[in-house]
């Protein structure tokens, strides 16, 4: 009967059962178990009634039954039928005995709710020989319910009484122990607890203890643990791999991982998830492929989904729709995590609106909230009237309580530039978090709303990195930097660890003060703290090329392991802004070799060099190349680039045709306004006209426009001009700012001020400065007397 039993042919085994005269508890226990192993619950509980009503004291159930039929009720979640068990357990006197006590535990423990749990531990109180098994049973019992803080009592209680805890222990409570400080140090005294006991050698404590201090961002414990162990399983390697990856260590993960091939342990699937996530994080997306590749080198990965999904998402994070859309394709089995993967990818882009309709008319799941932040966040792209078509469904069929969802229709409303919208929902959403708060904060970021922004930021009860991240940027985007140094120095004190954006931020706020000194104490901090970030990498290229040191610039670039389009970008700007034209199209050339493709921003910034230095044929060769070579439309930026490249050079009659055959929708300011500046150098009044005329229609209120010309006009000894152009400012009421310049010598700045009477060493520097003038008339004097005795 056993045999037919363990096998799973539940017929024959009743035929044996069936032919026995007296069956005894112990065949009864088997049939029992064959039929609740075999998933015929209501089977075994018909046999376990049969069983009490057969009255025959050697077929009576004993606590082996109690200890099969018991979690049968729990797997079928017959808490009543468990219930009457536990009646017959008492009435027995079977309660204080460690099967079926244990056995109850864990039944109560995985019904859930607070009544089920009372009685887990009355049941757990009325063990008299309690066994680890028994606390295992109770304390996983606290945690699956969240009642964390009962289940370390209860972890302390065990230790106290002297019960050596095992795996499952160290299991059950170390994922608990990442929710609270005071887990935290429970955490720690487990730690201690595996080493002073030897459990330390048990590869699966390792691996637990390992995800414990990768959740808590211990980062040095985890790889100290890592570092003592003799032996490795794959789950020891998705583990320290996952840690980096969630740690923000996204190189680090990947190099672990080719440590991990050398071990010839084969990685798994979870091992690629935590690498795509890496790859995607670091927009590597050369490595991505190499996963995909290995991925379709096994095709029994192929059939996980969870897998799948992740290369879905992988590619979306990194713009390669088509591929998205190609790994989405080739998943065998599409839950409704995949779905919603394939609608975020669509969602990233406005153009990509009919695939994201078609897509969601073949979706066959029923939406859950992902699903609706999907389509929100496509409505911002449709403009604010679906935005609010999608606001009043939600509104319709319930969404609009999960804050979630709440968050993203503010979000969308932001995006749409709905700030009245934005603030009318602001103020009407009850279940507000740090998210709502910070959606608000960059909506008022956007407008330039401080006052409003910084109402919001110090009325906020917790801030998390990007509250403070936002209002940085903010300082920093409207010259504010004392108040975005303050700002990024006190979210350090609160405990905080400034992030990629953080730096990107005050990067800013120094190329603002010119401050190579500030810039330095950046990029220390970015190497102390290992942050890994191609943007961020230009941005620190970026600053220093701002601040005047081309040589720090240049060695970020030179030492950059993955250089892409935004680090050439950067480096190319960098030569342009210092007149290193030539060095500037070599290094474009460069990396038109390795397959990286232009984009305008770099096109833009090369033609800028060519424009700066005079490199008149090279800039004309890039242009035509723009549409011919590159496949980029040529961009308004790109024309007046190619206006300014033929004024500084002279040719400003070529210039002024070259901007008036502009196509329409590429007419703008800048190529006037670069015209009108080079009539001006080369004295040049008749085209400065016309120039001007196009910008005192473009830009009415633009005074430097109004300054030139009249400059023009002077310098032709044209007083006429030069009246008409000063009336023309007076009755538009406009004035010329004061000229402005500042310096840092020995790390501290000095600001000048055109005519400034307030600065405290005015005396002094006027002095100089009429020193300096009268210096240059007696050099002036010298020079004309010598041309003179010529």
């Amino acid at each position: 009967m056993d045999m037919y039993g363990r096998s799973g042919d539940l017929v024959d085994a009743r035929l044996v059962f069936d032919e026995m005269a007296r069956p005894d508890s112990v065949c009864w226990n088997i049939l029992i178990t064959a039929s609740s192993r075999g998933g015929r619950l209501e089977d075994a509980f018909g046999l376990f009634r049969s069983m009490l009503a057969c009255g025959v004291a050697q077929s009576m159930p004993t606590a082996v039954t109690v200890a099969v039929i018991v979690p049968a009720c729990a797997k079928g979640r017959h808490l009543q039928t468990g219930r009457s068990v536990h009646g017959y357990v008492v009435k027995t006197g079977l309660e204080s005995d460690t099967l079926c006590g244990n056995a109850l535990v864990s039944m109560y423990a995985k019904y859930g709710g607070s009544r089920a749990m009372d009685d887990a531990h009355r049941a757990f109180s009325s063990i008299r020989c309690k066994d680890v098994v028994s606390w295992n049973s109770i304390i996983a019992g606290y945690i699956e319910n969240g009642l964390f803080q009962e289940a370390l009592v209860l972890f302390s209680q065990m230790i106290s009484q002297g019960f050596l805890p095992n795996y499952s222990t160290v299991a059950n409570i170390l994922p608990m122990c990442a929710f609270t400080e005071f887990g935290r140090y429970h955490g720690k005294e487990v730690h201690g607890f595996v080493v002073r006991h030897g459990l330390e050698m048990d590869i699966s404590v390792c691996n637990a203890l390992m995800r414990h201090y990768s959740k808590v961002f211990e980062l040095k414990a985890l790889e100290s643990i890592f570092a003592s162990m003799d032996v490795r399983d794959i789950v020891t390697w998705n583990t320290i791999i996952a840690g980096y990856v969630m740690n923000g260590y996204h190189s680090r993960a990947l190099d672990l991982f080719q440590g991990l091939l050398s071990t010839g342990i084969p990685p798994d699937s979870v091992s690629f998830i935590s690498l795509l996530t890496a790859c995607a994080q670091l927009r590597d997306v050369k490595a991505g492929i190499g996963v995909h590749g290995y991925i379709l080198r096994r095709p029994v990965l192929l059939q996980e989904t969870s897998l799948m999904n992740a290369l879905v998402t992988f590619y979306s994070q990194c713009d390669r729709f088509d591929d998205a859309f190609c790994s989405f394709t080739d998943i065998l089995n599409k839950d409704l995590i995949s779905w919603n993967a394939i609608l975020s990818a669509c969602a990233n882009s406005e153009k990509r609106i009919e695939e994201f309709i078609r897509l969601l008319g073949e979706m066959s799941h029923q939406w859950d909230s992902v699903t609706v932040l999907n389509v929100i966040r496509m409505s911002a792209f449709c403009g604010i009237k679906r935005v609010r078509e999608a606001h009043g469904w939600s509104l319709r069929v319930g969404y609009t309580g999960e804050t979630s969802v709440a968050n993203a229709i503010l979000d969308a409303y932001v995006k749409c530039g709905c700030s009245q919208d934005a603030s009318i929902l602001f103020r009407n959403l009850a279940g507000r978090n740090i998210v709502t708060d910070n959606i608000m904060i960059s909506c008022y970021m956007k407008n330039n709303c401080i006052e409003d922004a910084e109402v919001i930021f110090n009325h906020m009860a917790e801030k998390d990195l990007t509250s403070w991240n936002l209002m940085i940027q903010l300082y920093a985007q409207n010259d504010m930097d004392d108040q975005a140094f303050s700002l990024f120095n006190h979210l350090q004190s609160e405990g905080l660890k400034p992030d990629v954006v953080s730096i990107t931020s005050i990067l800013e706020a120094c190329i603002h003060l010119c401050s190579v000194q500030l810039v330095r104490q950046c990029h220390t901090y970015m190497l102390r703290a290992s942050l890994e970030d191609i943007h961020l990498e230009g941005a620190l290229l970026d600053a220093y090329s701002k601040c005047g040191n081309i040589t720090n610039a240049y060695n970020i670039f030179q030492v950059s392991p993955k250089k892409d389009l935004i680090t050439f970008t950067a480096m190319i700007g960098c030569y342009a802004m210092h007149g290193m034209a030539e060095e500037a199209v070599e290094l474009f050339s460069k990396m038109l070799k390795i397959d990286i493709r232009p984009d305008h921003v770099v096109l833009t910034t090369l033609l800028s060099a060519c424009s700066h230095a005079g490199l008149v044929d090279a800039g004309i060769k890039i242009f035509k190349s723009i549409r011919e070579i590159h496949r980029v439309e040529p961009t308004a930026e790109h024309y007046a680039c190619m206006v300014d490249l033929l004024a500084r050079s002279g040719r400003l009659q070529d210039a002024y045709m070259f901007a008036l055959d502009m196509p329409p929708h590429v007419v703008n300011a800048n190529a006037w306004g670069s015209l009108l500046g080079a009539c001006k150098v080369h004295g040049e009044v008749e085209i400065g006209q016309l120039a001007a005329d196009h910008l005192f229609s473009m830009e009415a209120g633009d005074i430097g426009n109004y300054v030139i010309m009249s400059n023009i006009y002077a310098a032709d000894e044209k007083w006429d001009g030069v009246e008409s152009v000063r009336k023309l400012m007076k009755s538009k009421d406009m004035k010329k700012p004061a000229g402005c310049s500042w310096i840092e010598v020995d790390k501290t700045r000095h600001l000048f001020i055109a005519s400034d009477v307030k600065h405290q060493d005015r005396s002094c520097i006027y002095d100089m400065l009429g020193s300096l003038y009268q210096q240059i008339k007696d050099t002036q004097t010298q020079n004309m007397a010598t041309v003179k005795s010529m």
